[in-house]
């Protein structure tokens, strides 16, 4: 017992202790700081809004809201989480055959502000009908949903017409 007494040769267990606190204070200051210059730069480049995403039609991948950013391409909508150090999104949605199969208010039970619209999409089949069941749902602002129905709407930059 007495040699728990002192951690360091010299020094009390307490002072010991202070100095492991303290470097995890200072290695959680880092991380807070590092998610939260992510989110500024995210914002800073434009195109993004937030948003709450979550799978339902992947297989296995039936989850619980995850709070977010859409960032609009030309291409796909990137999902970025809020409370993340990953420089790429989570999911990517292709614009190409996107389509919204229903929309809805939050249930009771998810955790997710009354204020918001839940968007279920999926992708049309190989025959061009629509989906059977959404792959994903995006709860969004009345605001966002509107910019997320034009993007989804207007033909990507560069492509023609087919005739």
């Amino acid at each position: 017992m007495v040699g728990m007494q002192r951690l360091r040769p010299g020094a009390p267990w307490w002072e010991s202790a202070l100095w492991v606190l303290l470097a995890l204070l200072v290695v959680l200051l880092v991380l807070a700081l590092a998610v939260t210059l992510r989110r500024w730069v995210l914002v800073r480049r434009g195109g993004a809004v937030e948003c709450y995403l979550r799978a339902v039609g992947v297989p296995g991948r039936r989850g619980s809201w995850r709070i977010g950013f859409g960032r609009y391409g030309t291409e796909n909508l990137g999902w970025f989480p809020i409370f993340s150090l990953r420089p790429r999104p989570t999911a990517k949605l292709s614009r190409r055959g996107l389509v919204v199969v229903g929309r809805r208010a939050p249930a009771e039970g998810e955790d997710l502000p009354v204020d918001l619209t839940v968007l279920r999409v999926g992708w049309l089949l190989a025959d061009g009908s629509d989906p059977r069941e959404a792959a994903y749902e995006i709860a969004m602002s009345e605001g966002t949903q509107t910019g997320f129905l034009s993007w989804l709407e207007s033909m990507p930059p560069g492509t023609h017409w087919e005739s």
